[in-house]
Formats: structure tokens, C-alpha cells, sequence
């Protein structure tokens, strides 16, 4: 059984046990969130629309973090100007616990 989630702008396919990393959630390490835009889920059948709007994903909080260094590196060229700059993106460690629909 799998369900589409969709949570900080990105979908994500989830099994029961599986382990993501998604966009930032405010939840400390431990607390249990649950996810409620679920788009599909699949037991066999795949289901949409109307017979999902009550599906859930139950999920712990693993860890927050953030992710490896990405350069931004800014050139013009025969003027000089050049700029560098680091990016980190924060991000939710959570592990997927039960899918309800």
C-alpha cells in the first residue's frame, strides 16, 4: 500500500515504515504530524479524488536538519563582476508510520 502526498510544494510517494525528507515542518523531534492533502493512495486499486478527501498520512519527526552546501555563483563578463554565495535548505527528516484511508 502506497499514498501521494503533497507537503512544502512537492509530492512525495510514501509507503508505512518509509523514511523522507521534505521541506521544513515546525515539530520538534519525536511529535507526530500527520499529513492531510493526500492526493492517491493504493491498495491494490488506486484511488483519487473524492475518495481520498478523508485520507491521512500519520508520521514521526525524525531529526531536523539542513541539507549539503549549493554555490550560487554570479558572473558577468568584461565588467568584473563576480559574486559567490552558499545556500543550505532546511529540511524535516520523518518517517512514515500509517497510512489511513
Amino acid at each position: 500500500m502506497y499514498a501521494i502526498i503533497a507537503t512544502g510544494g512537492k509530492q512525495y510517494k510514501v509507503s508505512e515504515g518509509d523514511v523522507i525528507k521534505v521541506e521544513k515542518i515546525d515539530a520538534e523531534a519525536g511529535n507526530t504530524v500527520t499529513f492531510d492533502q493526500v492526493i492517491a493512495v493504493s491498495d491494490g486499486s488506486l484511488k483519487v479524488g473524492d475518495a481520498v478527501a478523508k485520507a491521512t498520512v500519520s508520521a514521526t519527526v525524525m531529526e531536523q536538519g539542513r541539507g549539503k552546501k549549493v554555490i550560487v555563483y554570479k558572473y558577468k563578463r568584461k565588467t568584473g563582476y563576480h559574486k559567490k554565495n552558499g545556500h543550505r535548505q532546511a529540511y524535516t527528516q520523518v518517517k512514515i508510520e500509517k497510512i489511513n484511508a
